[in-house]
């Protein structure tokens, strides 16, 4: 059975391939970043890569008819936390020109048969909603029938990062039952009730093409955070004892006493900590350290300042010691093996993995619905 073939946007380290795994034959690959690009010709070579913006990419650079394009497009604009200036903005209206090379393609019988946008679950309420209903707007005047999840890695990883994903398959395309649900159904962990509202926005033709993807939760015993924290990190070191408790007294009274009794349990825990503004009883700003100790860190960022990257906390035999999450720990927490070559610089390579999609959660969308759609589910594999 001949290889599924794809396009790869905003490519960043390559973590969309990775995921598809090795059913699948990169076609084309692209990103603005020179630092990515470079992590991304370290561990697949750079013979489809082209680096720049993606608005000058032309339909004769790419090849063939892909299966797939995939686009993990930027979500500064659409993220609850950034300027909210949508599609509209310099960073997420990079999807436009995404958008105007599959235009390009289909004019020349090109397009891909699948498309999947990934981003923030904040497009789903941009520009109260404008910003979805214009996406749905372009595939379903583009021939496209398409419908969305919402996918959190934690199902697969210890990191809680729910993501909304647009899958989009061509109106001839024959879909198989067993992917489709003729009904919504009720808000679920994939079908939450901001996608429900998000879809009774759409216009009308958009809402023609609307499909509900059906979609059986994975059965993976995720890794805890504890698992995947190294002994003897690698670009960072563990604070000094009093760099430690300064770090703790910025945590309100609860977190405080939670880690209290942890210390005085003698058990060893793995937490995660983020420091954040809120307001003080008087209404003041000030930065709080807040920590987690479910098993899961929270949503990795970019390191844009010290405040965006997680640190870690161990409680053992009474003693709590802290140190910034590594660059490798991030890349476990995406799903990327350890053989897989990081940038030497923390910055870069920490940024590469909070850019990221998550590793498993591609193999999962591929494995439970790309590939069935495009005949190469698990029946069609059994009679190959």
């Amino acid at each position: 059975m001949s290889e599924l073939t794809f396009y790869e946007f905003f490519a960043g380290g390559g973590m969309a391939r990775v995921g598809l795994g090795s059913g699948w034959r990169c076609l084309f690959a692209n990103d603005l970043s020179p630092k990515k690009a470079a992590a991304y010709r370290a561990n697949f070579g750079g013979d489809h890569l082209h680096v720049g913006d993606v608005h000058a990419v032309t339909p004769a650079m790419l090849p063939g008819r892909a299966d797939l394009a995939w686009g993990s497009f930027p979500c500064q604009d659409l993220s609850l936390a950034g300027a909210k200036a949508g599609l509209a903005g310099a960073r997420s209206g990079a999807f436009w020109g995404f958008w105007s090379a599959i235009l390009g393609l289909k004019a020349e019988g090109r397009a891909p048969k699948t498309l999947v946008l990934e981003n923030v679950c904040g497009a789903l309420t941009s520009r109260g909603g404008r910003d979805f209903a214009s996406i749905g707007a372009a595939l379903s005047d583009a021939g496209y029938q398409f419908g969305a999840l919402v996918v959190d890695a934690a199902l697969f990883l210890p990191q809680s990062r729910p993501r909304l994903f647009i899958v989009a398959i061509a109106e001839d395309v024959d879909l198989p039952a067993s992917a489709v649900d003729p009904v919504p159904g009720a808000p679920s962990a994939f079908r939450p009730k901001a996608l429900h509202t998000a879809h009774a926005a759409l216009g009308p033709e958009a809402q023609k093409a609307w499909i509900w993807w059906r979609l059986q939760a994975p059965r993976v015993n995720a890794r805890a955070l504890e698992d995947i924290v190294e002994d003897e990190p690698a670009g960072v070191r563990w604070r000094e004892p009093h760099e430690t408790e300064a770090l703790l007294a910025l945590m309100a009274p609860l977190h405080r006493a939670r880690i209290e009794s942890l210390k005085a349990s003698g058990l060893r825990r793995v937490g995660a900590v983020y420091r954040r503004m809120r307001l003080d009883a008087s209404g003041a700003k000030v930065q709080r350290a807040e920590a987690r100790f479910d098993g899961v860190a929270g949503c990795l960022r970019t390191p844009a300042g010290g405040s965006s990257r997680q640190t870690l906390l161990v409680v053992e035999n009474g003693v709590v010691r802290s140190r910034l999450m590594s660059a490798r720990e991030a890349a476990r927490l995406m799903g990327l093996d350890d053989a897989y070559a990081l940038p030497s610089n923390y910055n870069d390579a920490y940024r590469l993995a909070g850019d990221g999609v998550a590793v498993p959660v591609v193999r999962f969308l591929a494995h439970e619905l790309l590939e069935p759609l495009l005949g190469r589910g698990v029946a069609a594999r059994r009679t190959a």
